[in-house]
């Protein structure tokens, strides 16, 4: 069966050999795209894509807008799409395509490798033999002082008045003064501040030591705490493409860096299929095989 809805995952060289012994569909047996369909390759001009069928009742343009309104099933559908690429790209070069491509039957597929034939094949020859490793380093709080002895006749404490004359206010022997308190607050706000512009610091030198390793480096926006469910300040989020056979080192180095500044915690994610270093203009298909049910390029968190 040739027609209905494609939903498109990836792009990866035509070598020639049966359909079955193509490297990305041998990594594939067993794995469901995201309406749990099985995935198979369309061929065209020396490209093929992996796609799979889905059903016009959630994939059309209609229900798939309706759908995407579902965050938990958006949440569900991206990362079948992220499995599906990432397994095909364990052991092969992918270039992903935009999250909910969907394309008019396996023609609208040949379409699309035929329109964007130059783009996929330059892009192919860059990334071959290359993947992405995620990096995040994340500065927790400092941890709460010890308030000092007399701090409880402070300012702030239950018990303290704004009259000067109030009991407690100065005479009690060790009680802290409100100059003396409020000097110590100063203090602590300003260890907090060089202790933040110290973590930021740190990252910087993180992100340039591995950059040094990497072909390509790109800086990704803090992750925002209320999506990412950690509360912990994200001082630094990238990514790096890295030859495949340069991993083993790059994940070695990132160990020994997140050893080296404690005030850090590291987080390595990887290796994955380059999406951060793919042209999003270079996965979309010709108007005519994915317009109007093309969608903005939401993809799950790495």
């Amino acid at each position: 069966m040739t027609e209905g809805l494609r939903y498109a995952y990836a792009v990866v060289r035509d070598t020639g050999t049966p359909e079955a012994a193509l490297d990305a569909l041998t990594a594939l047996e067993g794995v469901r795209g995201v309406a749990g369909e099985p995935v198979r390759a369309v061929r065209h001009l020396g490209l093929a894509v992996l796609a799979g069928a889905v059903p016009a009742e959630d994939f059309d343009e209609g229900p798939l807008r309706r759908r995407l309104e579902d965050m938990a099933w958006l949440e569900d559908m991206a990362r079948a799409h992220q499995r599906v690429v990432d397994t095909a790209g364990a052991e092969s070069c992918v270039i992903p395509v935009r999250l909910a491509t969907v394309c008019q039957g396996e023609e609208g597929l040949r379409r699309m490798l035929a329109t964007g034939r130059e783009r996929f094949a330059s892009a192919l020859d860059q990334l071959e033999g290359r993947v992405e490793w995620g990096v995040k380093a994340y500065a927790a709080p400092p941890p709460p002082q010890e308030p000092p002895a007399g701090a409880a006749n402070g300012p702030d404490s239950p018990g303290a008045s704004d009259s000067p004359g109030a009991p407690g206010a100065s005479g009690a022997s060790g009680a802290m003064s409100g100059r003396d308190y409020l000097r110590r607050r100063k203090a602590q706000r300003q260890a907090a501040e060089r202790r933040w512009g110290d973590t930021e610091e740190d990252a910087r030198l993180v992100h340039h030591t591995l950059s040094g390793l990497a072909e390509r480096a790109r800086l990704h926006p803090p992750q925002d705490p209320r999506l990412s469910g950690v509360s912990d300040r994200n001082v630094l989020n990238a990514a790096y493409l890295v030859r495949r056979e340069d991993s083993a080192a790059f994940a070695e180095r990132v160990g020994e860096l997140a050893g080296r500044t404690p005030e850090l915690r590291v987080e390595l994610t990887g290796p994955w299929a380059p999406y951060s270093f793919t042209d999003p203009d270079q996965t979309t298909a010709a108007d005519e095989t994915t317009a109007p049910h093309q969608t903005g390029d939401t993809r799950a968190d790495r």
